[in-house]
């Protein structure tokens, strides 16, 4: 059994991207967007995503939507959707993040935002294949 007192091990982590858990249908992953940062516009074409905001604050884009987002607030994103998620305010942005199938690499850190594009671009953050 794998368990996790989620928020704290989300308030913990300063990384940008850091996966918790990989299994064969879904992926936790716990995300620190700091002042002013964001996740960065993005489709999953493939993947289901929940994102459920441990504390900061900030702005949820999904679909030409716009709506704030703070600590206990969750947001769905269905596969398909254009989305983004920016830190508006002056602390990080902390949340975890459910992923259905995996998006990452198991075990996957990435230090910032600029880390995990690079890998990500490079290949290098591709999730396990069932």
């Amino acid at each position: 059994m794998e368990h996790f007192t989620i928020a704290t091990e989300a308030e913990k982590s300063p990384d940008f991207r850091r996966v918790l858990w990989t299994g064969e249908h879904t992926q936790l992953v716990i995300m620190t967007i700091p002042p002013g940062g964001e996740i960065g516009e993005e489709v999953h074409e493939e993947n289901d995503q929940i994102l459920t905001f441990v504390s900061g604050v900030g702005e949820a884009r999904v679909s030409g939507q716009t709506r704030k987002v703070a600590q206990g607030d969750l947001v769905v994103v269905p596969a398909g959707r254009k989305h983004n998620f920016v830190n508006t305010g002056p602390n990080p942005l902390v949340l975890y993040t459910i992923y259905g199938p995996p998006d990452h690499a198991d075990g996957a850190v990435h230090k910032t935002k600029e880390e995990a594009d690079r890998l990500e671009e490079a290949g290098k953050d591709e999730p396990p294949q069932s």
